[in-house]
């Protein structure tokens, strides 16, 4: 490993170490922005570090994003990188305490706080790749946050770099984003602000891959108002939202169209949260296809479902309201590749091969790229997220530093 590639490993693992520490899980059931305060925590965090470090014109946004600006050293187009600091919903984040696993030498990696969470290449084939590595997990009671704080990271020591070095580039500016994990991640105002010709996001997961392709997405909320009476006398007369509810989830097709059995270009809806009384019940659906269409077909699958269930139990009220998250982002990029075209370069130039694949999610930059700021995805080399078994190879995170430093001077016209 290089001197520089040294650096790298050790700056962006010290980094994560702290950033990881701090709870920055958002609430999609919050109305406030950002949806957590806690999130601000690291959000000040990272501004007084980015002075620090000599950037400029960094800022808090009163919708919670950070931004921050390296003047150019030479010509070329304004370019943007992208993290989010929130961690994801889906699992516990309170108390992180990340671990270290030096210079890995292959089989199973166990966890201190949880010693019958194993970790290895039977359920985590990629791990195998990573011999001799040093693997950062959490320490087996929460997830890790790599998601998306290695992406974090990657970004900060990738401006430092940019500062301290006499490396030529253009102007580069940063937004760290709250709430992505709940897909409130870019603000309206967002574009504006960041001013940038195109930008990336650095959430991403295998080494090497550069991704333009990512989900369409659309967030469903069905309520359900059931007949409310005392159960001792209810016969005849209670109409149980609950159970209605129950009933929605069991008869939407299961062996086809859920997350645990679909794959590759394949769309899915999938429950993400079920509440109430027997009085009045709401689920909330995540509905995914790579094509419109498919969205569609999934969203009317789902409003023709709560049809036929409301016409089961005339007492009772359904409503099935299905709004748009995102859309996928090769809409846009296809019709110009050019920041795709220059981190493929840009990896090729650092002897990692590019990869690219349609992620079966989505990210800030799907969101940008249809709000006009062309914005593929980088890797961090982030796996098993959203769960205890979240691990980052610390050599990943710092290749990501320098194949971002590569496309930059790259870019230099």
């Amino acid at each position: 490993m290089s001197d520089l590639s040294q650096h790298f490993a050790a700056k962006t693992e010290t980094r994560l170490l702290r950033y990881a520490a701090v709870d920055t899980q958002s609430d999609a059931r919050s109305t406030s922005q950002p949806s957590t305060a806690i999130q601000l925590d690291l959000a000040a965090m990272l501004q007084a570090e980015l002075i620090k470090i000599g950037a400029q014109d960094v800022r808090i946004t009163d919708y919670g994003v950070v931004l921050a600006r390296v003047p150019a050293t030479a010509s070329g187009p304004v370019i943007g990188f992208v993290a989010h600091m929130d961690t994801a919903p889906a699992f516990h984040a309170s108390g992180v305490k990340p671990v270290v696993h030096r210079a890995y030498a292959g089989g199973v990696i166990s966890f201190a706080d949880n010693p019958d969470l194993k970790l290895s290449p039977e359920t985590s084939p990629y791990l195998a790749q990573k011999i001799g590595g040093d693997i950062i997990t959490a320490s087996g009671t929460t997830l890790l946050g790599a998601d998306d704080k290695a992406g974090v990271a990657i970004i900060m020591t990738l401006i430092e770099h940019l500062i301290t070095s006499a490396s030529a580039h253009p102007e580069i500016r940063v937004a760290f984003t709250p709430d992505e994990e709940i897909g409130r991640g870019v603000d309206p105002r967002l574009p504006a602000d960041l001013g940038v010709d195109f930008a990336y996001t650095l959430d991403g997961g295998a080494l090497g891959e550069i991704e333009y392709e990512s989900f369409s997405a659309d967030g469903a909320v069905v309520r359900i108002e059931g007949v409310s009476t005392h159960p001792g006398t209810a016969n005849g007369k209670l109409v149980n939202a609950l159970h209605l509810a129950a009933k929605l989830i069991s008869i939407l097709p299961q062996g086809t169209r859920v997350p645990e059995v679909t794959q590759h270009r394949e769309g899915f809806w999938h429950v993400v949260e079920m509440q109430g009384t027997a009085a009045e019940a709401e689920v909330s659906i995540i509905l995914r296809d790579f094509e419109l269409a498919g969205l569609q077909e999934i969203g009317d699958m789902l409003r023709a479902t709560c049809a036929a269930l409301a016409a089961g139990e005339p007492r009772a009220k359904i409503t099935c309201d299905i709004t748009p998250q995102y859309r996928n982002m090769r809409y846009w990029l296809e019709q110009d590749m050019t920041p795709v075209d220059l981190a493929r370069a840009a990896c090729e130039a650092e002897g990692i091969t590019p990869l690219s694949k349609a992620i079966r999610g989505g990210t800030d930059g799907s969101r940008l790229t249809e709000m006009g700021v062309p914005c593929p995805n980088v890797f961090t080399g982030m796996q098993d997220i959203h769960g205890p078994l979240e691990w980052v190879c610390v050599q990943d995170i710092a290749a990501a530093v320098r194949v971002c430093a590569r496309l930059v001077g790259a870019a230099v016209r």
